[in-house]
């Protein structure tokens, strides 16, 4: 069910950050994870996983002007989405756009640190995380953000991301979509890319499979009911 923009979602209607990456990476794979509950790790996600546990373990600091929070919670009311941020940067400025921030000294700029422990992708699914997490940050602070980063692994490189008009729009598309595929039982039609052999959920997806649209809630029914027989 698609919102107004003046209307904001219940607790319960809340839906998390990594699936709107998930879904703009593939929208069967966002319905295997968020609908039914199909996960399964390979090497990649092995040491995604452990490179985010290193990130938010790690104590909050000071660099210069930098005050470095981990594993910030986020939420946001109007666009239904919670999370964890792995970084957030509060920036020294004597600029007007700076806010104060409790316990910390000085006007403040808001700089969402997402980490991936791969190469930047051909797509926006790292854009659209980093974009939503910025836009969850605006509506907890009261405050705009014009740029977050990406810290690649591989390269060992910071990629900075503007949170311009054009990947917000971007993003509100994407949550909305998002929204409507969590909020029903149907899974999308499997489509098989050279992507595919790089996902995790190969084996589960089956996209080379006739009929692997059928959710595992359908398979279930059919087993039940040769049980019962």
């Amino acid at each position: 069910m698609r919102k107004s923009r003046i209307s904001t979602f219940r607790e319960d209607e809340l839906i998390p950050i990594s699936a709107l990456q998930h879904f703009v990476f593939c929208p069967r794979q966002c319905a295997l994870i968020h609908n039914e509950q199909v996960w399964q790790e390979n090497r990649f996600t092995a040491e995604g996983r452990l490179l985010h546990e290193r990130v938010h373990e790690s104590d909050n600091e000071s660099r210069g002007d930098v005050r470095i929070a981990r594993g910030l919670r986020l939420r946001s009311l109007k666009l239904g989405l919670v999370g964890i941020a792995d970084v957030v940067e509060f920036i020294r400025t004597e600029d007007d756009a700076g806010i104060r921030i409790p316990g910390i000294s000085g006007l403040r700029l808001v700089r969402p640190v997402e980490y991936k422990r791969g190469r930047p992708k051909p797509d926006q699914c790292d854009a659209v995380q980093l974009c939503a997490q910025a836009m969850c940050l605006e509506e907890m602070l009261s405050t705009t953000i014009e740029e977050g980063v990406v810290f690649y692994g591989k390269p060992r490189r910071r990629q900075v991301i503007a949170i311009d008009a054009a990947l917000r729009t971007f993003c509100e598309e994407t949550v909305q979509k998002t929204h409507a595929l969590l909020t029903t039982s149907v899974l999308p039609e499997a489509e098989y890319t050279k992507k595919c052999r790089a996902c995790s959920l190969l084996e589960a997806c089956m996209p080379n499979v006739k009929g692997s649209a059928k959710s595992a809630m359908d398979y279930l029914e059919v087993a039940m009911a040769d049980i019962e027989q």
